[in-house]
């Protein structure tokens, strides 16, 4: 509130109350979920996001009764044969609760929130996502007049199946409707309380059409009033305390790893700072409050905190008013809610939880990192057929042994030079990089220590040639060694110098010198087998600029192949999708030029510097150039007007970018005139229709140039 502005208010309680209004649904249900009854939803959306709005360092974030812990508790009800509903039940829910806060509170005083970076995305969304199916599996039924079932995967396939027994088709219509009409409002009308409206309708459909008369459940009845504070019956603990001690543990740990990174993800979207810590203790500080009026863990809630935000939230006055409107709630409306169709509210819950899948993470990993994608499919199963703390477990297990495989298996590469090119490049992401000759040059980009040290020799010795010379370590992501990876250094280099093959260590921090001479291995030190960069290395072998490239006579004389491996900067960014990206790279310069109608130079060069990729380097531009010509020529055909005027323009800017290039290297230049000849044969081939309208602008601007 330090920098609150008044204009934030109206904003603040319009999302407030909508925050109350789609919670009730949405709060009911998961109290149902953990074993409560519905009313205890409403009371945890009181007393715990009231508390917690006073104790948060969020402006925005909204706590309430959610997901995850209501499945957890629910599950665990069920484990212990509790009846969901009962008194049992009633009396050992906030136990849970409390001692859930307790484990907060010992997070709190540890300072643990700090753990949070190290439990991975992916484990963390296959766990969420594992739960929520199940929690879904669970619901099913009752989104066609059935009884909810609890278990892991296969018996809850298997209760889904029995309760067909207990089909009605209007109660399914009610619910798979509800839950269609919810996922197109979600994609369409982001911002539509549409849960609410539905919640209405259903109230409306019992009040008018009397849809209970046809098979259809409705909620119980719900008592009016605020809820009475109570102390939760410890000796309950004692039978039960090693399922209770370690599911609250379980709980504690994912709300406080959920809500930490999404509120984390809201502060670095809106550049503003929370206290991990002080965060844990609002974590603690609802919790009591959600145990002392009876209701199960609370825990931040994303989906709501979504809508917050679409509405403008600034402040906790949000949750304050979403507080108030619930309190009003309680007092005056719990009548209507006991017309509400269970199906309805089933399918908001299902939607609800819907909304936490996190799937688009498996997706994004599959793409990237195969290893993190199993990781995550490993939590996600591990949770659907174990249950959720063995899926925990597995998850974090594996989240550990990532970590080392990382440590014990970090990037490295072999590298090589591009003519015309300053610098060494990846050889195998750069077609157009060559090896210099008798020459192995390997890049380890991690700390080598007992673990790695083997991986690090095989891949150098698997790289030798019968005319290997000299071998080089770009050591430059090596921040630190150990005496093992120390003493191998000195046996590899050894080795090497036996078969007439020099070793040298480069590019690394001057501390790793000092480790190699503590841990008793200076004497690579001290024979010049430890350099500061990867030339005076090459130097010192004899081996000078231009560097003999394989296969190639003169580096110098060395061209390009293909007209999609001249995208050099393109290429190390954007590999096999380099020559994709340099064309909507075009398209988005052109559609700028069109749209701003000036065709002048230095619009031309104004807009490619303000591209989305920024300033492109000069054999890229070149290249850029290239691809707006033909972009042109297509509006040409179309009748576009003033299609010569930026055609000349642009051939002039390719002058300057051939003089720019003359000035930096005559041999650079000559590459790049070999470069445009093998465009035309590329063009000749792959765009005949084009290649002549290239060659009349050829002979057009050179005879304008005479």
């Amino acid at each position: 509130m330090k920098n609150y502005k008044l204009q934030y208010l109206k904003k603040d309680i319009l999302s407030g109350m909508v925050v109350a209004l789609v919670s009730i649904p949405i709060s009911m249900g998961y109290a149902q979920v953990a074993g409560l009854p519905v009313v205890y939803g409403l009371y945890g959306s009181v007393l715990p996001i009231l508390v917690y709005a006073l104790f948060t360092s969020s402006p925005q974030f909204v706590f309430g009764v959610d997901a995850t812990p209501a499945a957890l508790v629910g599950g665990t009800l069920a484990s212990l044969e509790i009846a969901s509903g009962s008194s049992e039940a009633i009396a050992i829910v906030p136990v849970i609760t409390m001692v859930t806060a307790c484990w907060l509170f010992l997070f709190f005083l540890l300072k643990a929130g700090k753990l949070v970076n190290y439990i991975s995305k992916p484990v963390m969304g296959g766990f969420i996502s594992g739960i929520g199916c199940t929690i879904i599996l669970m619901q099913v039924p009752k989104l066609f007049g059935g009884n909810a079932g609890t278990g892991e995967l296969f018996v809850l396939l298997y209760h889904i199946w029995q309760e067909l027994t207990s089909f009605n088709l209007l109660s399914a219509a009610l619910g798979v409707g509800t839950v269609v009409i919810l996922q197109i409002a979600r994609k369409k009308i982001p911002k539509f309380p549409m849960s609410v409206i539905l919640m209405a309708v259903g109230a409306g459909f019992t009040a008018f059409l009397h849809v209970d008369k046809y098979g259809v459940r409705l909620l119980p009845a719900v008592e009016s009033g605020l809820p009475k504070l109570i102390i939760p019956d410890f000796p309950l603990l004692i039978p039960h305390a090693e399922e209770i001690i370690v599911l609250s543990f379980t709980i504690a740990l994912v709300i406080m790893a959920q809500t930490l990174l999404a509120t984390s993800n809201y502060a670095l979207k809106y550049n503003y700072k929370i206290s991990n810590n002080r965060e844990v203790l609002a974590y603690a500080a609802g919790n009591v409050a959600g145990a002392l009026v009876g209701c199960c863990p609370v825990n931040g809630s994303v989906s709501r905190s979504g809508i917050a935000d679409q509405y403008g939230c600034k402040s906790q006055i949000m949750s304050v008013t979403a507080g108030i409107v619930m309190i009003l709630v309680l007092l005056f409306g719990t009548g209507v809610l006991e017309y509400l169709p269970v199906p309805v509210l089933t399918g908001i819950v299902v939607s609800a939880l819907m909304g936490i899948l996190e799937f688009t993470i498996a997706k994004k990993a599959w793409k990237a990192d195969k290893q993190e994608f199993a990781i995550f499919m490993a939590a996600f199963w591990g949770v659907l057929l174990l249950g959720t703390i063995y899926g925990v477990i597995i998850g974090v297990i594996l989240s550990f042994i990532a970590v080392i495989i990382r440590a014990v298996i970090p990037p490295k590469t072999f590298l090589g030079v591009i003519p015309g090119h300053e610098g060494l490049h990846n050889l195998s992401r750069n077609k157009n990089a060559r090896p210099i000759e008798h020459t192995v040059i390997y890049r380890f980009s991690g700390n080598l220590f007992f673990a790695n040290i083997n991986a690090f020799q095989e891949d150098i010795e698997n790289a030798l040639k019968e005319d290997t010379r000299q071998v080089i370590v770009d050591a430059r992501g090596i921040g630190g060694i150990d005496i093992t990876a120390s003493e191998r250094l000195v046996i590899l280099k050894r080795n090497l110098n036996a078969r007439n093959i020099y070793f040298y260590l480069t590019e690394h921090a001057d501390a790793v010198n000092d480790q190699l001479r503590a841990f008793g291995a200076g004497s690579l030190i001290e024979e010049g087998a430890v350099r500061r960069t990867v030339s005076l290395a090459l130097r010192a072998a004899g081996v000078n600029k231009p560097y003999p490239l394989e296969g190639i006579d003169k580096a110098e004389e060395y061209s390009y192949v293909e007209a999609n491996e001249r995208l050099a900067e393109f290429e190390w960014a954007f590999g096999e999708g380099a020559e994709e990206k340099m064309e909507a790279l075009a398209a988005e310069v052109a559609e700028k030029i069109v749209h701003s109608g000036d065709f002048s130079m230095e619009n031309i060069v104004r807009t490619e510097n303000a591209a989305s990729w920024g300033r492109v380097g000069l054999f890229d531009e070149d290249e850029l150039l290239n691809r707006l010509e033909m972009y042109f020529s297509e509006l040409e055909k179309q009748g576009y007007p003033d299609i010569e005027d930026i055609e000349q323009k642009l051939e002039q800017r390719r002058h300057v970018v051939e003089e720019k290039i003359k000035e930096l290297s005559p041999e650079a230049l000559e590459l790049l005139r070999k470069h445009r000849k093998q465009i035309e044969e590329h063009l000749k081939e792959k765009r005949p229709e084009y290649y002549e309208h290239y060659l009349e602008l050829r002979k057009r601007f050179e005879g304008d140039a005479l």
